[in-house]
C-alpha cells in the first residue's frame, strides 16, 4: 500500500533539488538550480523563505558552525549564513570544461563529497564530470572515481565505511569503500532494464538506500545488499531527491522538477517542481554537518 504523499511546499521550481533537514533549525532547505535560489521550509509554522544566489546552487550541507550552510554552486564552493545573508567564497572549482557541481552529500566523518555534470553548448552530455572532495581543513581534492555526465545518488552508509554514487545516464547505482581512500567502485543496483533514471538518494537508519527515480514518478527503497524492497508512487514525473527530517525522523521530504517535459506533458503533471513529504515507517538518520570552521575565510 502506498503511504500518504503530501504538497509540503508547492513551489513549483523548475528543478528542486538538494532537499536536506536541519533538526537544529526543524527546518527543510533545498535549491531550485536554473532560479539560482535557496529555499526554506519550517513545517512547525509552515513559514517559507528563499534567497537569491550569485549563480546555480546545485547542492549543499549543513556546518557543524550554527546557522551557516556550505554551498556547492556551479563554478565554486561557499558558506552561506542564512540569518545574516552573508556569503564568503571559498574555493572556485578547477571544472573540466563545459561542466558545473551537480549532487553532493557530507560523509559522517564531516566532509563534503560532490560530483560533477557536463552542459555541453551542443551535442550529447559526456561522461567526463570528476568527483571532489572538501576536507574540514578546507582542502580541496580530487577522488579517484570514474568520471561521469551526471553525477547523482551520492550517499553514505550508517557507518560511513560504503559510498553511493551514479552516473544518471548510465543508469547504475556504484558503491565503493569508503575512507581517506577509496576502493573501487562495484554495483549496487542494475536499472538499465527499468524506467526513468536514478536520481538523489538517502539512507536510512537500517541501512537501506532510497532513490529517487526520475522520469518514473517513484521513490525505491534498495536493501543494502542492493535488493529493491519497497516503491512509492508521487505525483510528479521527475523527482529528484529524498532526505530523512521531522521532528521524529520518519518523513522523506522529496524534491521534484518540471525542468524538460513538454507542454502536453507538464498540463498533465501540474504538482511537477512541488516539494512532497512522504510519512515511513522506517526512520533517517541525522544529517551529517561539515566540520569545516567557516570563519577561517574573512568575510565578503
Amino acid at each position: 500500500m502506498n503511504p500518504p504523499v503530501e504538497v509540503a511546499v508547492a513551489a513549483a521550481n523548475t528543478l528542486g533539488e538538494g532537499v536536506l533537514w536541519c533538526d537544529r533549525e526543524q527546518a527543510v532547505y533545498w535549491t531550485d538550480i536554473p532560479a539560482a535560489r535557496l529555499w526554506r521550509h519550517h513545517p512547525g509554522d509552515g513559514t517559507t523563505r528563499s534567497w537569491p544566489m550569485p549563480e546555480r546552487l546545485a547542492s549543499m550541507a549543513l556546518c557543524e558552525a550554527d546557522g551557516w550552510l556550505l554551498l556547492a554552486l556551479a563554478s565554486r564552493l561557499a558558506f552561506f549564513h542564512p540569518g545574516r545573508n552573508e556569503l564568503r567564497e571559498l574555493h572556485r572549482i578547477d571544472t573540466v570544461a563545459e561542466t558545473r557541481a551537480n549532487d553532493g552529500a557530507c560523509d559522517r566523518q564531516g566532509r563534503f563529497v560532490f560530483g560533477m555534470l557536463h552542459e555541453p553548448a551542443q551535442g550529447a552530455k559526456q561522461a567526463i564530470a570528476p568527483f571532489h572532495r572538501l576536507n574540514a581543513d578546507l582542502s580541496l581534492q580530487r577522488l579517484s572515481l570514474p568520471p561521469v555526465a551526471i553525477a547523482n545518488s551520492i550517499a553514505f552508509s550508517p557507518d560511513g565505511r560504503t559510498l553511493y554514487f551514479c552516473d544518471s545516464l548510465q543508469k547504475v547505482i556504484q558503491q565503493c569503500d569508503y575512507g581517506d581512500d577509496l576502493g573501487p567502485p562495484r554495483v549496487f543496483a542494475d536499472l538499465r532494464a527499468e524506467a526513468g533514471e536514478p536520481d538523489g538518494s538517502a539512507v536510512d537508519a537500517d541501512g537501506a538506500l532510497w532513490n529517487a527515480r526520475w522520469g518514473d514518478a517513484r521513490l525505491v527503497r534498495y536493501l543494502p545488499d542492493g535488493t529493491p524492497q519497497q516503491s512509492i508512487a508521487l505525483p510528479a514525473l521527475q523527482p529528484t531527491r529524498p532526505a530523512f527530517g521531522g521532528p521524529d525522523g520518519r518523513t522523506l521530504f522529496v524534491t521534484s522538477a518540471h525542468e524538460g517535459l513538454p507542454a502536453p506533458v507538464r498540463a498533465g503533471d501540474p504538482q511537477a517542481g512541488h516539494l512532497f513529504a512522504v510519512h515511513t515507517a522506517t526512520g533517517g538518520l541525522a544529517e551529517p554537518r561539515f566540520a569545516g570552521n567557516p570563519d577561517a575565510l574573512p568575510p565578503r
